[in-house]
């Protein structure tokens, strides 16, 4: 290469590519973990996409980011498990085949090709050995067989649930068709049907999901309360309201038993099975059953929320509080949720604020009977409710009782009569895995008029997914038109019966795919032995907004395949990282915005280096960062500046020096040398890649800074040569392909990414010297240079010597002098 060489990264890129598929980087290889089991293993783990589309810059940023982590573990003598596959199956990949007409397996598997070829170009070198495929019976087989074992340990049940069906196109809607309470479809107006559907028991490992959060210190904390939150244990007391007129009751649930008393009405979630009998003959159904199908169409979650109004309407039906006798009304409302509690809100309004609000509302009573300590509430006078503790009113025997000290006397005395326990209630309920869609793993359950329910057996899996020509959504199932598909001999009896037509939740793929990456095995999901190595994973990467639900789930279907004996760990993800999202224009880059930018387009006019390293250094990974093209060429000069610092230094001869023997500028440049190590080192273990891009430009400018003194590029000076090296060693897992291309021109026969990372001196981080700024009287008026080891007394003489400083010191009387050591001298004068 001559000096006058410009920095080409397509052509340098596709040439590395090239070597490296010829075997010249180990860490390149798909298939380097090999068979033996690690010595010091590190599991690190990008969430896997979903394949639809082509990839983008947002994308590229999470995938770089496991890329760093995985070559710097290399280098520091781990065996990287670093695996990648597609959740291939589910609404997002049905969508787009309907839209495009043709079939989910072919737009999927084009996908995957664009996808791996776009990782390919970023310079990605994954486990490929290990790919996983969620929409291949090689895979979703496994998946079934999980299902089959959670089946046999009673964590599996059917039971009623409501779903989105539109009457007009007599199927089934996902909540993401549902718009404004429409079909997307058709526009006509959804409902709520309810069907039998398949549930995970998940609520069963309830406690242990929550006291585990406490083992997972190295997951954001804010995850942590999110998980928390989710699971929503409470302790409290769940007692029977009986129904005026009806031989029905309900159960309600409510942490604040001392406030029974004031209950004055009763709120219901629109899901209840009870709802419609309780509208029944009172003058209100049609009221009452078109709130509920406007409600149910909503976004669940959203119904909840604080700034969400809160709506209702009154079924005409009461029900009895038993602690009094007291006539009460039942309304629906949007803000109970049947998930939550028991799907039953004792509302008092005089202590709780959305009660008080809604009574407000619908001219509903308010009724006090928790006093401040030397006050008499009235309800015409409150203007929000009184949620403190104080002194019971109005609640009969418990009247002038500390309220906090009568939830015990209260609850025993529910228990007493018969009509109330103490309970441990959790907002978590059990996963409803049904789904009424093509795309998707088939459940492995037969039904029999004779025999009832028959799992498949084993020996049967996979039970495949029939390869439909027309897949829309229609009816219950589109699965129930594979007529052939559909029937099937009872497993047990032998006599004609029908399969399941309901596939699963697309969660229950990604709730186990990094258990079979550790070890793919014929026999099992994985081998057992090489899931204990391997796991848990040491770095899981992915979105905030699998904080919840993906989470929640993997760690359940951890904990279950750990009881049925399949592995020994506990807890999935050892460390959590959510990064930030990549945003043009102000928003997340998404292809159905149109604000996407593409990886290709990057690396053909800046070069993959280029695209990593912005993603990496323009906010720290874990926060939002917004795609500029002035930011991207900032970082393309950046690179161009880096290749033409190492313009005919091409096989330098040597990189030992003696660091006493150095003048102050060399030293300066030896110390930045070694901080930038180091620097590297620690920003990357924290993740805090920014800063670690910024401490290498630092030293890029330092080099030149020293080099435009003068220095004859052909005889470099030891010191430069070895910042040089370090720049290419340290910057190899950010911009692995220039770093492997300089790293060669160096003379080097092996491949950077397989050599050893560089260690650094504590000793050399310690100056000879400091420069140290003077304040007088509150504003700087100098600085002196002295040795790093001088005592206050030297200081203050060389300070008070500066002419600078003199001129605001001289004939004044010193009425104060300290040294903050290394930073700042300060004077005061009189």
């Amino acid at each position: 290469m001559s000096p006058a060489e410009h920095y080409d990264p397509r052509g340098l890129e596709e040439r590395w590519q090239h070597r490296w598929r010829e075997g010249f980087c180990r860490f390149a290889q798909p298939d380097r973990l090999g068979l033996e089991p690690p010595r010091d293993k590190y599991y690190v783990l990008d969430m896997f996409p979903y394949p639809s589309g082509k990839l983008h810059m947002g994308h590229a940023r999470n995938y770089a980011i496991g890329d760093v982590i995985a070559r710097y573990r290399h280098r520091n003598g781990h065996t990287v498990l670093h695996p990648m596959g597609w959740d291939a199956f589910g609404l997002p990949a049905e969508n787009a085949a309907i839209q495009r007409d043709i079939h989910p397996d072919e737009w999927t598997q084009a996908n995957i090709a664009t996808f791996k070829e776009a990782m390919s170009r970023l310079g990605i070198p994954y486990n490929w050995d290990r790919e996983v495929d969620t929409s291949k019976p090689d895979y979703y087989g496994w998946t079934q067989w999980i299902f089959l074992q959670l089946y046999e340990m009673n964590l599996v049940e059917r039971k009623a649930s409501p779903a989105n069906w539109c009457p007009s196109c007599q199927t089934v809607l996902a909540n993401e068709q549902v718009v404004g309470g429409l079909c997307e479809r058709c526009d006509g107006k959804v409902t709520q049907k309810h069907l039998e559907q398949w549930f995970f028991k998940i609520t069963d490992y309830a406690q242990e999901l929550l006291d585990d959060l406490e083992a997972l210190p190295e997951w954001p904390e804010q995850v942590r309360t999110m998980q928390r939150n989710w699971i929503g244990r409470s302790e409290g007391v769940e007692f029977e309201l009986p129904i005026d007129g009806l031989d029905e009751a309900f159960s309600v649930f409510t942490t604040r038993v001392d406030t029974v008393y004031g209950m004055t009405y009763v709120v219901l979630a629109p899901e209840h099975r009870l709802v419609e009998k309780l509208a029944q003959g009172t003058g209100h159904e049609a009221e009452v059953q078109q709130f509920v199908d406007e409600v149910l169409a909503q976004d669940r979650f959203l119904r909840a929320a604080d700034e969400t109004e809160k709506v209702g309407v009154f079924t005409g039906r009461y029900a009895v509080n038993p602690v009094n006798g007291r006539r009460v009304p039942i309304w629906v409302a949007n803000y109970v949720l049947l998930e939550y509690g028991t799907g039953v809100v004792m509302a008092v309004p005089a202590h709780d604020t959305r009660d008080f609000a809604f009574a407000r509302k619908y001219g509903l009573e308010i009724l006090p009977v928790i006093m401040p300590p030397g006050e008499t509430l009235t309800a015409a006078a409150m203007n929000d409710a009184y949620v403190e503790p104080g002194v019971m009113a109005n609640s009969g025997a418990f009247d002038g009782r500390e309220s906090t000290a009568a939830l015990d006397d209260i609850a025993k005395m529910m228990e007493r009569e018969g009509y109330g326990r103490r309970v441990i209630n959790y907002r978590l309920r059990d996963w409803c895995i049904s789904r009424q869609r093509y795309w998707g793993t088939p459940i492995p359950l037969v039904h029999c008029p004779k025999c009832g329910v028959v799992p498949v057996p084993y020996e049967k899996l996979p039970v495949e997914l029939p390869h439909l020509v027309d897949f829309r959504p229609q009816g219950i199932s589109p699965l129930e038109e594979a007529a052939d598909w559909v029937a099937v001999d009872c497993p047990r009896c032998g006599k004609p019966a029908r399969r399941e037509v309901d596939t699963m939740d697309t969660f229950v793929d990604s709730s186990w795919y990094f258990l079979r990456y550790c070890a793919p095995s014929a026999e099992l999901p994985f081998d057992k032995e090489q899931a204990d190595i391997w796991m848990p994973v040491d770095t899981y990467i992915g979105g905030i907004n699998h904080a919840v639900l993906h989470l929640m789930y993997a760690r359940f279907i951890t904990k279950a395949l750990r009881d049925a004996g399949l592995h020994s760990v506990d807890e999935p993800f050892k460390r959590l990282f959510t990064q930030g999202m990549v945003t043009l224009g102000g928003k997340a880059m998404s292809k159905s915005r149109g604000n996407v930018v593409g990886i290709d387009t990057v690396c053909d006019k800046y070069g993959a280096d280029t695209g990593r390293i912005f993603t990496l250094f323009a906010s720290p990974p874990d926060r939002e960062m917004e795609w500029t093209e002035e930011g991207v060429e900032g970082i393309y000069r950046f690179l161009s500046r880096l290749w033409r610092l190492f313009d005919g230094r091409w096989e330098l001869a040597s990189t030992e020096y003696d660091p006493d023997s150095l003048d102050d500028e060399l030293k300066a440049l030896h110390r930045k040398r070694h901080a930038v190590v180091k620097k590297f080192t620690k920003d990357i273990e924290r993740i805090h890649f920014n800063t670690a891009v910024a401490a290498a430009m630092e030293l890029v400018n330092d080099t030149y800074g020293y080099e435009a003194h003068g220095e004859v590029a052909e005889s470099a000076h030891p010191v430069v040569a070895a910042c040089l090296r370090d720049l290419v060693d340290v910057l190899a897992p950010f911009a692995p392909f220039l770093c492997e291309e300089l790293n060669a021109r160096l003379g080097e026969s092996t491949s950077v990414h397989d050599r050893p990372w560089p260690t650094w001196d504590e000793d050399a981080l310690e100056a000879d010297i400091v420069t140290l700024p003077v304040q007088v009287n509150g504003k700087i008026r100098g600085q002196v240079t002295v040795a790093a080891d001088a005592d206050e007394e030297t200081i203050r003489e060389i300070a008070l010597a500066d002419e600078n400083v003199a001129r605001y010191t001289d004939g004044k009387e010193v009425k104060f002098f300290k040294v903050v050591p290394g930073k700042l001298v300060t004077i005061a004068v009189k």
